[in-house]
């Protein structure tokens, strides 16, 4: 599989390409075959790995910590690159054993890649799960362009098989055009949507807090499910993310995204995919750049968290 072009050859932070004691692991699925405007996504693994050199050590200003000791780069999963139904099927033979092993991390792909995981963490936990899922568009059409499922049906779908609680789905940054049953699919089932333009102007902790509280208090009412991030890069508007497949004007900020993240840390994440990453349409790699920075975040507060329950433990 390595004459293929897409597949990444250098690691996250560059960290090991294993580390059978690494609790976290970062894992590439290089597929953008369900796309409906620009293809591209499956470069994104390696584009979002090379970013994340800039970083240097990797230690966190605001965590202060690094990923880089216990996290492992387990490479890209060796997928069919035509069918979407085989490329599933492949997908979960190889992501269960990773969920059982590690807290993962997965880099896309385009936002299909989504359900499947979701499918394989409910089976793990035995349980549905949150979801906080930034996004510009709301993935909760009832048809892929006259197919069944793709990267815009993923939400809807996931819903439907119960294997997320419909009451704590999160939508942020929602704002593409679309038809309203679809637009407010998540809210009419009692999930919560926080449109870009709800957003606007709001960019500090205090300003976000509201939305965090929310959140919060959902996974209260509901017993605090495990909870899965799925990022969509084009969540960011085309000024901070162009690289992607369908950017869609007035989005948000990378502070705004960064905030939360930060923000957000102590909710009880399981697992996250940054999706939708299209290099060849980024310019000076800010897209690539984001999504690393993102990455780096999530992964730093994750770290950081179990630092802190270790001491109040010890």
């Amino acid at each position: 599989m390595t004459q293929f072009a897409f597949l990444s050859s250098s690691t996250f932070l560059k960290v090991p390409a294993d580390g059978d004691k690494r609790p976290y692991g970062i894992a590439g699925i290089c597929w953008d075959g369900s796309v409906t405007n620009r293809p591209g996504a499956r470069f994104g693994p390696r584009a979002i790995r090379e970013a994340s050199h800039t970083l240097c050590d990797g230690i966190h200003p605001l965590f202060d910590v690094s990923p880089a000791d216990t996290l492992a780069d387990l490479g890209d999963l060796v997928l069919p690159n035509t069918s979407r139904d085989a490329m599933r099927a492949a997908l979960t033979e190889q992501v269960d054993p990773l969920i059982a092993q590690r807290h993962m991390v997965w880099l896309g792909g385009d936002h299909s890649i989504t359900l499947p995981l979701l499918r394989r963490y409910r089976q793990h936990f035995g349980r549905p799960l949150a979801v906080v899922h930034f996004d510009a568009h709301c993935d909760t059409w009832s048809d892929h362009f006259g197919e069944p499922s793709g990267h815009g049906t993923w939400a809807r779908e996931a819903m439907q098989e119960g294997l997320v609680v419909d009451s704590c789905f999160t939508q942020i940054g929602i704002r593409s055009s679309g038809e309203r049953a679809a637009r407010e699919y998540v809210r009419d089932r009692g999930g919560l949507i926080f449109t870009s333009r709800d957003l606007r102007g709001l960019e500090s902790p205090a300003q976000l807090a509201p939305l965090c509280h929310q959140v919060r208090e959902r996974l209260a009412a509901h017993g605090q499910p495990p909870v899965y991030l799925s990022l969509d890069i084009d969540c960011l508007d085309p000024a901070f993310a162009p690289g992607t497949g369908t950017p869609e004007p007035g989005g948000m900020t990378s502070n705004q995204v960064l905030t939360l993240l930060e923000q957000l840390v102590d909710l009880p994440w399981v697992g996250m995919d940054c999706v939708e990453v299209a290099p060849a349409y980024d310019r000076a790699e800010i897209t690539s750049l984001a999504a690393a920075h993102f990455v780096w975040t999530y992964l730093a507060g994750r770290i950081s968290r179990a630092l802190a329950t270790t001491r109040a433990e010890g």
